[in-house]
C-alpha cells in the first residue's frame, strides 16, 4: 500500500489591497502587475522634416537562367520523397516569365513601462518609503539595448519600500500544517488507526499507537510560512518593469504571377530602400503606388497605436524586391508550372504531376 501524498502547505499569497501604501504617481499599481502599460510623456524631440525620396533607377531584374531554374527544380523534387524525378529529367521548359514583387516593411522599436507591487521576506533590507517623493515611472533612468534588440529589465522604484507584517501567517512566522491540520500526527496509513495489522500482530509502522508523526511538519503541527520564510515580516515595494520590443508589419504588393503571397514570408529579396530614424515619414516617389499607400497607412497606424502605451525610440522602413520567376514546362504532352522565388531560389510546384504514395515504416 502506498502512502498518501502530502498536502501542500502553501497558503494564499495575494496580499490585501490595504497592505500597500499610497504612492503619488503610482495609484493604479497592483500586486502581480496587471495594471497595463503606462502612457509615456509627450516627446520633446522635434519631428524631422520629411525629405523627398530620390527617384529610383530601373529596378527591373532579369529572369534567372534556364539552367538555374532547372537546378532549383531538381533540388526541390529531391527533397520530397513522394516525388519522382521524371518531370525534372524529361520536362521541356516552354516559357520563363519574371515578376517584380515588392515587400514593404515597417518596424517600430518601443520602450514600454509597467509597475507592480512586490514583496519578499524582510531580512534587514533598506527601508526608504517616505524619505522623499518617489520618482515617476518615466523619470527613472534605464539603459536601452541596441535598436531593435528585444530586452527586459526590472528596477525597484526608490522610496517605495516599507515593512509590513506577513498577511499569510499574521506575523507568526508559521502556519498550521495542512497535512495533519495542526495535530502533529495523523492516522497510520498501514493499520488505519487500529494499531494492529493482521490478527493480533502489532503494527510495526506506528508501533501499535495507531497514529504516526506527520512527516510534513515533523510532528510540530505547524510549518514555516512559505511567504515570509519564517521572518514574520515582509518588505513591500514597487517594481518598474521595462520592456523593449519591436513591432513589425509587412505589405507585399500583389503581382500577377499567381504565386500565393504567404510563400514569400520566409525568403529574402534585394533591398532597394532603407530609412531609419526616430520617426520615419512615408515613402514618397516610389514607382509602385500600392507600396507608397501602404507606407503612408502603416506609418500613421504605428505612430498612433504605439505612442499611446509606449515610447517610440526608433523606426525603420525597408523595401525589398523579391524576384519571382514563373516557369512553364511540358511533360508527357501536358503543360505544368512551377515558381522560383527569393534570393534562396525556393520552389513552389503545387500541381507537380509525378507524385507517388509512400509510407513511413
Amino acid at each position: 500500500m502506498a502512502a498518501p501524498p502530502a498536502a501542500s502547505n502553501h497558503g494564499p499569497s495575494a496580499p490585501p489591497a490595504n497592505m500597500f501604501d499610497t504612492v503619488p504617481g503610482y495609484e493604479g499599481t497592483v500586486a502581480g502587475g496587471g495594471g497595463g502599460y503606462l502612457p509615456p510623456p509627450m516627446p520633446t524631440a522635434p519631428m524631422p522634416v520629411p525629405e523627398q525620396a530620390p527617384s529610383p533607377p530601373d529596378w527591373h531584374i532579369p529572369s534567372i537562367s534556364e539552367e538555374r531554374a532547372r537546378e532549383a527544380f531538381a533540388t526541390y523534387v529531391s527533397s520530397n520523397c513522394c516525388y519522382s524525378s521524371g518531370p525534372v529529367k524529361d520536362g521541356v521548359i516552354t516559357n520563363m516569365e519574371s515578376f517584380n514583387t515588392y515587400r514593404y516593411r515597417l518596424e517600430t522599436f518601443n520602450e514600454s513601462r509597467s509597475t507592480e507591487w512586490t514583496q519578499e521576506p524582510f531580512a534587514g533590507q533598506p527601508v526608504d518609503a517616505g524619505v522623499q517623493p518617489a520618482p515617476g515611472p518615466w523619470q527613472i533612468t534605464a539603459q536601452p539595448p541596441a535598436f531593435f534588440q528585444e530586452h527586459k529589465q526590472t528596477i525597484r522604484v526608490p522610496y517605495t519600500s516599507s515593512v509590513k507584517n506577513c498577511h499569510v501567517c499574521l506575523g507568526m512566522g508559521r502556519n498550521p500544517c495542512k497535512t495533519c491540520t495542526g495535530a502533529g500526527s495523523k492516522v497510520c496509513w498501514v493499520c488505519n488507526g487500529s494499531g494492529f495489522r493482521e490478527g493480533n500482530d502489532r503494527c510495526s509502522h506506528c508501533n501499535g499507537r495507531g497514529r504516526e508523526n506527520c512527516s510534513t511538519c515533523n510532528g510540530n503541527g505547524s510549518c514555516q510560512c512559505d511567504t515570509c520564510h519564517g521572518k514574520r515580516q515582509l518588505i513591500v515595494f514597487i517594481n518598474l518593469n521595462i520592456k523593449w520590443s519591436t513591432e513589425k508589419d509587412d505589405f507585399v504588393a500583389q503581382d500577377l504571377s499567381g504565386l500565393r503571397v504567404e510563400k514569400l514570408q520566409k525568403v529574402s529579396g534585394k533591398e532597394l530602400f532603407k530609412d531609419a530614424q526616430y520617426m520615419v515619414y512615408p515613402v514618397m516617389g516610389f514607382p509602385d503606388f500600392s507600396v507608397a499607400q501602404a507606407s503612408e497607412r502603416l506609418v500613421r497606424d504605428h505612430q498612433v497605436k504605439y505612442a499611446q502605451t509606449s515610447r517610440i525610440l526608433q523606426q525603420r522602413q525597408t523595401i525589398e524586391l523579391i524576384p519571382v520567376t514563373k516557369v512553364s514546362y511540358m511533360w508527357k504532352g501536358k503543360s505544368h508550372v512551377y515558381y522560383v522565388y527569393g534570393n534562396e531560389f525556393e520552389v513552389n510546384a503545387e500541381d507537380y504531376p509525378a507524385t507517388c504514395c509512400c509510407s513511413v515504416m
